[in-house]
């Protein structure tokens, strides 16, 4: 039986979603808790493999499991199984093609930076940080040129394995509350370290240093030198994946919330 999987995890405890030899990844520990249900060694799969550091508040997983089980065993069972910063929020049958990642038609990311001087202390490796406040209204024009179809080789990792630099960007929002600034971009996939190049480019804007239009400057120039270093994993969340509505699943995409933001 195949089934479908949404998680939520702070990844600081993680070496990252994949599996690992040291056993440190996300899918490491799932795996573990899934087989001590099962009673048999289970392979999970997962629409984005999140970096060190990077959290998700709506990973979506798929793994084939024995049917002689109650669907409760595969959420509170497996939650039983698990370390504390990693916990399954839902599980559903689904068809035997339903693939998280190679049927996912849309993925999610947030990123959550804290803009002041002071460092952050309560939500230390859970946002991002920048020393100073930031001109929202100019990151947000920036954020509205990266909107449909781009090679974004200029915001992609020198070790990134994708086929292709071409991304279609629908949705990338920009806002704030007091001291911390929301980024929130949706595509049909991205490469790797491409939110937190991203982001690193619109802080650059939002502090001054450059231009809005300057973020077009660098998608047409398709070299990854030219833009600014890769911003922090902390404040990165996985949110969620689009899926056919054939196949039945529950809402698939979680905001991540910072108590006492």
């Amino acid at each position: 039986m195949r089934l479908a999987f949404a998680l939520e995890y702070d990844g600081r405890t993680f070496c990252g979603f994949q599996s690992q030899p040291s056993g440190c990844g996300v899918q490491d520990a799932l795996e573990r808790a899934l087989a001590a249900i099962a009673q048999r060694e289970i392979r999970a799969v997962a629409a984005g493999r999140t970096d060190a550091g990077v959290h998700a508040t709506s990973q979506i997983v798929h793994a084939d499991v024995p049917d002689d089980r109650p669907l409760t065993a595969w959420v509170r069972g497996v939650n039983a199984n698990l370390p504390p910063a990693v916990a399954v929020l839902w599980a559903r049958p689904v068809a035997d093609d339903f693939h998280a990642r190679y049927a996912a038609t849309g993925r999610h990311y947030a990123y959550l930076l804290l803009a002041r001087p002071e460092r952050p202390g309560l939500m230390s490796g859970r946002v991002g940080w920048y020393h100073r406040p930031l001109d929202v209204a100019a990151m947000r024009a920036a954020a509205a040129l990266l909107l449909g179809h781009h090679d974004f080789s200029s915001f992609r990792a020198a070790e990134c394995q994708a086929k292709s630099p071409m991304k279609t960007v629908r949705r990338f929002d920009v806002s704030a509350s007091g001291d911390l600034v929301r980024f929130d971009v949706s595509a049909d996939a991205f490469l790797h370290h491409m939110v937190r190049n991203l982001v690193g480019a619109l802080v650059a804007i939002g502090a001054g240093k450059q231009p809005p239009g300057w973020i077009a400057d660098l998608v047409a120039a398709r070299d990854r030198t030219q833009g600014p270093p890769t911003f922090a994993s902390d404040g990165l969340y996985f949110a969620g994946a689009d899926y056919d509505a054939r196949f039945g699943l529950p809402p698939t995409r979680r905001d991540p919330v910072i108590v006492g933001a």
